[in-house]
């Protein structure tokens, strides 16, 4: 997907969010904000919003000395999502429909986003997305891609979002490669915080070479290419794997929500919707 307009007072939020969350001074702060600014300025059409996503944190790291200025926040919205586990399990245990009900979940901890807002209402959240029916709903053809294929790779997108990952490789029974980040980028998760979510022993942990927002293939490494290559079937969650992968063919299904304007038009859906959307394969 490529950058709008509208994204970039987005991207100045974002980096003076970052900067305070490393404890950056006035000084350092206001160098951030002309470096993003700058930065934009220069940004290329084609350019997605994770490429200026990644530049915007490289710089905060930079000036700061600060390697993971979102740990915290991604240790608490783990233990939030943690202490829901056993309701939201039971929820998919009495369900009509087990795989509805545990993707929906998964839609749901999409809201853990502290690129998108800085706060949010997760039991709120988890409410209305099962109450509401996808705007865009491939849900059938994701139970026959399921039904049929022998393997699963499963996008990470957030730490505390890892947890609802969790209750829906759960409900597949399919051996699935769990991809997460190789080092911290804003509260995506990493390695650390999927095994915190329980993750370990349902499913291979592997991390994309990347410290990108989404997935930038080539910013990935050659080992987790591979992996992306030869997969039978793909689940891509949240907002910046749809915008780094949007134009990438393959055997792709983003899950995720609506959570700005932006990506709203692009999907041609309201904000707030929920998405199961299948990607076109070549």
């Amino acid at each position: 997907m490529k950058t709008y307009l509208d994204c970039y007072p987005c991207f100045l939020r974002q980096a003076l969010s970052a900067a305070r969350k490393a404890q950056a001074s006035d000084d350092q702060q206001k160098r951030i904000l002309i470096d993003t600014m700058q930065a934009l300025n220069d940004l290329p059409d084609d350019a997605t919003p994770p490429e200026m996503a990644l530049r915007i944190h490289r710089q905060v790291r930079e000036q700061t000395g600060i390697d993971d200025p979102y740990r915290k926040d991604k240790q608490q919205a783990t233990q939030e999502a943690l202490a829901l586990y056993p309701e939201l399990k039971r929820l998919v245990e009495t369900s009509p429909d087990p795989l509805q009900t545990s993707v929906r979940l998964a839609i749901a901890g999409n809201i853990i986003d502290l690129g998108a807002a800085e706060t949010y209402d997760l039991e709120q959240n988890i409410q209305r997305v099962l109450e509401q029916t996808p705007a865009i709903n491939d849900l059938e053809p994701l139970r026959q891609a399921l039904a049929a294929t022998p393997t699963l790779l499963y996008l990470a997108d957030n730490a505390g979002e890892t947890v609802f990952d969790r209750i829906l490789i759960e409900t597949i029974s399919l051996p699935v490669t769990y991809a997460v980040k190789a080092s911290p980028i804003i509260n995506d998760a990493t390695r650390e915080d999927a095994i915190a979510a329980g993750i370990d022993p349902l499913a291979q942990i592997i991390d994309n070479g990347s410290n990108a927002p989404g997935t930038l293939l080539p910013y990935c490494s050659a080992d987790f290419r591979q992996h992306f290559e030869k997969a039978d079937l793909i689940i891509a969650k949240g907002q910046a794997n749809y915008e780094s992968l949007s134009s990438v063919a393959g055997p792709l299904y983003f899950l995720l929500q609506a959570k700005c304007d932006v990506i709203a038009r692009d999907l041609h859906v309201t904000r707030g919707d929920t998405i199961l959307k299948r990607q076109g394969i070549k």
